[in-house]
């Protein structure tokens, strides 16, 4: 499988996700080497179904949020450029970045990005706003998880 994700994966992608999301030549290939490891279907792009054979995610209580967030509303598939967006979101804030120049984009994994991504898992409805009911739903999962996992060390 290392073999096909560096044949499929030309060095001038790998040089412009490198620069839109910050991750290194060798991360960003690993990280093609999971991708496709998960395209079951062996057809370029992961599915909802794709995310919830990983087990970290299925036992998430916030799971199913995360898995929506690769997925640009009203699409059932998401690409590995749209992979690799989202998880840049999840990067560690570097000190170099903290002070880059202001005139370019801000990069994916900026406070500023960050906060966005959080709250959209949060905004269930995408209204720009969290409910009261959105909150406690969350609230509820993650009290659910906690509880279990209470139990389980008993």
């Amino acid at each position: 499988m290392g073999s096909r994700a560096s044949t499929l994966l030309r060095e001038e992608e790998i040089e412009e996700i490198k620069k839109e999301t910050g991750f290194s030549h060798s991360q960003i290939t690993r990280l093609y080497s999971r991708f496709t490891s998960l395209d079951k279907g062996e057809n370029g792009t992961l599915s909802r179904e794709d995310f919830q054979r990983i087990p970290e995610l299925a036992i998430n209580p916030l799971g199913d949020r995360i898995i929506n967030a690769f997925f640009p509303e009203g699409e059932d598939q998401v690409n590995f450029r749209g992979f690799m967006r989202t998880l840049a979101h999840f990067r560690p804030i570097e000190d170099s970045e903290k002070n880059k120049n202001t005139s370019t984009s801000e990069p994916l994994n900026s406070r500023t990005n960050k906060l966005l991504f959080a709250f959209r898992l949060y905004d269930l409805d995408r209204d720009d706003k969290i409910s009261r009911d959105e909150l406690l739903q969350v609230l509820e999962k993650v009290d659910v998880e906690q509880k279990m996992s209470i139990r389980f060390l008993h």
